[in-house]
């Protein structure tokens, strides 16, 4: 599903680099959890997987395609295609009511609106149930949920349409512990049903247990060495 081989990362205007990874392979429909202490590059790896960097050496390939073979637009279009993302800041459109944000991917990717079970509407109104958020709030503006709420919903947005890879940057940090596990349950179940690949960033390693495979980023990362 993804696969990175010899990965080398630096910022803009820096000589040094950020990331320096020999390998890493996450395979289809596994669940992999990524962790590390704040600033030690979980975000800016993300980053290369979504095509939304792109390395300086090295491939980082989704379902064998290479990101920095594909020009900007096409990335664009390729990653709303296969990939969802459950941002550490959710990222919801504030004016735009629960179901118009869980279907914008539908929007933008004929693919992805393709593959909901019945209607991209009926789809999104399933995924909401499975997150457990009742009809009467679909037509409420996203700026007007509490941050537990705000989260199922990004949930939804990034499942809509059973991406190949979803990516979840410190989705829970927010959140206090109740809400945390029943997010991750949640989480959990939905990609296992879409059959999506999982990789989960964060720095709480209690979670660490919940995924089929863990990997520790400073230990990964040569240029932390």
């Amino acid at each position: 599903m993804l696969s990175l081989q010899g990965v080398r990362y630096a910022w803009p205007g820096t000589l040094a680099d950020c990331l320096d990874i020999a390998e890493l392979r996450v395979g289809a429909g596994r669940s992999l959890f990524l962790y590390g202490p704040s600033g030690c590059g979980k975000s800016t790896l993300l980053g290369l997987m979504a095509g939304v960097l792109v390395a300086r050496e090295g491939q980082v390939e989704l379902l064998g395609q290479d990101w920095a073979a594909l020009p900007s637009g096409r990335r664009d279009a390729r990653r709303v295609d296969h990939v969802g993302v459950v941002f550490q800041q959710f990222n919801l459109l504030p004016y735009l009511t629960v179901l118009d944000n869980v279907l914008l991917p539908t929007r933008f990717s004929a693919l992805r609106a393709s593959r909901c079970a019945g209607t991209p509407l009926q789809a999104a109104q399933a995924l909401l149930e499975r997150v457990a958020l009742p009809a009467p709030m679909w037509a409420r503006r996203a700026d007007a949920l509490s941050v537990g709420q705000q989260q199922r919903v990004a949930a939804a947005r990034a499942l809509i349409g059973a991406p190949e890879l979803v990516i979840a940057d410190e989705p829970t940090s927010a959140l206090d512990a109740a809400l945390r596990d029943d997010f991750m349950s949640l989480l959990m179940h939905a990609c296992h049903a879409a059959g999506s690949t999982l990789v989960f960033v964060s720095h709480d390693e209690r979670l660490a247990d919940r995924f089929d495979d863990r990997l520790s980023l400073p230990f990964l990362n040569r240029a932390a060495a």
